[in-house]
């Protein structure tokens, strides 16, 4: 059996500062990923500015255009904790 670490705080990161980071590694414009995602402009400017919730269905949208694990854009603020001597079995 597998023994789980509790993720601790990490960064004082908000969901729209992660999407912004994200887009700007990836060097696109809001209106690019726009196109990535199927995420209109106006609703990804409204995402990086954390004016509306990002919801289930724009996190599986953006997960697919920035190819990276929804954890990452949904809790940005935590990091896993790495147990003493690995993970045991």
């Amino acid at each position: 059996m597998h023994k789980m670490a509790s993720a601790r705080p990490h960064a004082r990161l908000t969901t729209g500062e992660v999407i912004r980071m994200l887009r700007d590694l990836k060097g696109w414009t809001q209106t690019e990923l726009a196109k990535h995602s199927g995420i209109n402009a106006t609703n990804l400017r409204m995402l990086e500015n954390d004016r509306v919730e990002i919801g289930k269905k724009r996190v599986e949208q953006l997960v697919r255009a920035f190819d990276v694990h929804a954890a990452i854009i949904m809790f940005p603020e935590y990091e896993a904790k790495e147990p003493k001597g690995g993970l045991s079995c």
